[in-house]
């Protein structure tokens, strides 16, 4: 699966218009006696199977009763859905759990699909004790016949489309029924996407083979402990980038961007929300202390790769760049302190994360107005910003390395 996490989509419209241009300079505002140096930006992510996760259990104890609710929140796009599994606790190794990838969100014309989801819920057989005597066997993992999950367990969603946040109320309605049964503390995770598949589209389990030590613990004790760790292991953000922009320039001021102050409208907007540096390059270009403006790469930079750039300067220039951190509504990564263009080296701790504070945030590869998702970013006007700690976003020498040679 993560072998074709180099085949990335693209992140929105602004990506697709610019796949027809190659790295470029601008000959005529080069100045003789100038040098060039070579600029390297490379996405050193590692992409993580699930792009949030977590566990939930009963609100008195750690069983949930007959009777009793739970809830989860969690972020997800078009292409997202949500796994779970909790014990069928009124057996030797049944438990409950979605047919893969997991509970549909979206539907085809991309609506949430909120209400009871109930049917989406199904009754599975790890098959590793038999069903009377609790002796170990050996079987495959299958559904359990005769018996509907769909009245025993209540799935209800509800949606926040500012935020793209779900809620999945979960109910145990086996009460009353000839398989009441308490439900374990159970485990839940939303499949990381790259912009054109999941990255784990068989989460937890996969029907018809033998399981998994993660999935016996919960299927014969109700113990997620193993399963807690194996997602903490495997979920966490991830992007792609958008080409990267350069720009060599004279002065004490990026002409970028201005850190506190709103978007100038020159078009940072549109490489922090699309990617599309087409606005921002013309524009620089007018500029009387711009020397010239170069793009590393013609596609979205997805985890593994690298793009570069040659850029001429003389005695004195300074350089800045910029790239978007594409799974965001609107973010990007660009240097925070000024750059002497003759600086050789890594320049990735100079760099920095920011907010254009155009677009309304979202959870970052979760969210359903990012350019990711074919959306559009729900329109605010406050000052550009660093990315701070509402999400568990990496730290930027996890995600991008910029080089100079």
């Amino acid at each position: 699966m993560k072998k074709n996490i180099l085949k990335m989509a693209t992140l929105g419209v602004g990506f697709m218009t610019i796949f027809g241009l190659s790295s470029c300079d601008d000959n005529d505002m080069m100045m003789e006696n100038s040098m060039e140096k070579t600029i390297t930006f490379e996405n050193i992510v590692a992409p993580k199977d699930f792009v949030e996760s977590g566990s939930f259990q009963g609100t008195n104890a750690p069983v949930i009763m007959p009777g009793e609710s739970v809830s989860v929140k969690f972020s997800a796009g078009k292409a997202q859905s949500l796994m779970f599994a909790t014990m069928y606790g009124a057996s030797k190794d049944w438990f409950f759990a979605s047919k893969q990838p997991g509970i549909k969100l979206f539907d085809n014309n991309g609506n949430a699909i909120t209400g009871d989801v109930s049917s989406e819920v199904l009754l599975w057989d790890n098959g590793t004790k038999d069903n009377i005597t609790g002796a170990a066997q050996s079987n495959p993992i299958a559904q359990v016949a005769g018996v509907n999950a769909s009245h025993l367990v209540k799935l209800n969603l509800s949606y926040d489309i500012m935020k793209s946040e779900f809620t999945l109320t979960l109910t145990n309605t086996s009460g009353g029924t000839a398989n009441a049964t308490p439900l374990s503390p159970g485990v839940w995770a939303v499949s990381n996407y790259n912009g054109s598949q999941l990255l784990n589209s068989a989460p937890f389990f996969t029907p018809n083979t033998l399981s998994n030590p993660e999935i016996t613990d919960i299927a014969q004790m109700g113990d997620i402990t193993k399963m807690v760790m194996k997602l903490n292991a495997n979920t966490g953000i991830m992007t792609g980038l958008s080409p990267a922009l350069v720009v060599v320039y004279s002065g004490n001021q990026n002409p970028i961007y201005q850190l506190g102050q709103l978007d100038s409208g020159n078009g940072l907007k549109e490489i922090s929300q699309f990617g599309d540096f087409m606005k921002l390059q013309n524009t620089l270009k007018t500029m009387p202390n711009v020397k010239g403006v170069y793009i590393a790469g013609n596609a979205p930079v997805a985890p593994g790769s690298k793009v570069m750039t040659n850029f001429s300067y003389t005695s004195g220039d300074k350089i800045a760049y910029v790239t978007m951190f594409g799974f965001s509504n609107d973010w990007f990564y660009a240097n925070e302190q000024n750059i002497d263009a003759n600086t050789t080296g890594d320049l990735t701790s100079k760099t920095a994360l920011f907010d254009s504070g155009t677009g309304v945030n979202q959870y970052p590869g979760a969210g359903n107005r990012q350019a990711l998702f074919g959306g559009t970013p729900q329109t605010e006007s406050i000052v550009i910003s660093k990315i701070g700690t509402q999400y568990p976003v990496p730290a930027v020498q996890n995600v991008l390395k910029v080089t100079v040679n």
